[in-house]
């Protein structure tokens, strides 16, 4: 069964100005030199966490995406990250996967941060993602999702996990950086996945301030690796699908999950 080498890029953001934004992250992925399978960007990696959407949000595949796509296309590496998109007359925190061949998926952010008013501006999604990359089953969420468990639960399906890997992409504010360490281990233990968080640092345009932890952990609960405080920062590690199924194997814990089913 084949490794996956992620790249987790903690990096500061620039208050609602895509165009600094996204040459940051051109200069911090100078200093990726390994070859890697996937690039994971912080939540709304081109503005910051920003409701003021009317003169900062992105039609579909913008420009943004259009730079996830090059730079998919330079490492030969899949990318995903969340940019704020305007369609239909809806504003969405919209998740981009972007593979190497420049094709995409996506996913809607369900849970809007009802502390950041998130929910009265923009739509949510109702829909999870199960992306299947290089014999991989990977979900991708974003920020405040982290806190519904029912949202991200794995399930066996036919006998096999739904997902292996669990992808958070947030703007997570320091104050409640405890939470955000101790929820990404609970969801690990409890689906049997990895689980990755990828958190900015820096100071946002509301004055508040992110300390980053961003973190990759394994189905036993334990913390791979794991980003430097309020410093900018590229984690690159290579996770085993072999280690994976050996230990759901040895500890068959999801042979006796609940049943459930999600409404609404």
């Amino acid at each position: 069964m084949q490794d996956l080498t992620l790249t987790l890029v903690q990096n500061e953001l620039f208050w609602e100005d895509s165009d600094k934004n996204l040459a940051a992250f051109d200069r911090i992925m100078q200093d990726i030199n390994e070859k890697t399978d996937l690039i994971i960007l912080p939540e709304m990696f081109n503005t910051g966490f920003s409701i003021n959407p009317e003169n900062i949000a992105q039609k579909p595949k913008g420009i943004a995406f259009a730079w996830m796509q090059e730079k998919a296309k330079l490492f030969d590496a899949a990318l995903c990250g969340s940019i704020l998109t305007l369609e239909n007359g809806n504003y969405y925190n919209r998740l981009y996967w972007v593979f190497p061949d420049g094709n995409h998926q996506q996913y809607d952010k369900k849970h809007l941060f009802r502390l950041g008013k998130e929910w009265q501006i923009f739509s949510p999604g109702n829909q999870k993602v199960i992306i299947d990359y290089q014999g991989w089953k990977i979900s991708p969420l974003v920020c405040y999702d982290l806190r519904f468990p029912v949202w991200s639960k794995n399930r066996l399906i036919d006998g096999r996990h739904e997902y292996d890997l669990l992808i958070y992409v947030a703007n997570w504010p320091a104050v409640r950086r405890y939470a955000w360490k101790q929820l990404l281990i609970a969801r690990s233990l409890e689906n049997m996945a990895y689980t990755v968080g990828v958190n900015r640092v820096g100071q946002d345009g509301h004055g508040i301030n992110h300390s980053g932890d961003s973190m990759l952990v394994d189905a036993k609960g334990q913390i791979l690796a794991q980003g430097s405080d309020y410093h900018k920062e590229v984690l690159t590690i290579t996770i085993s699908k072999t280690e994976l199924g050996e230990f759901r194997e040895k500890f068959p814990f999801s042979l006796d999950w609940d049943d459930f089913e999600i409404k609404g």
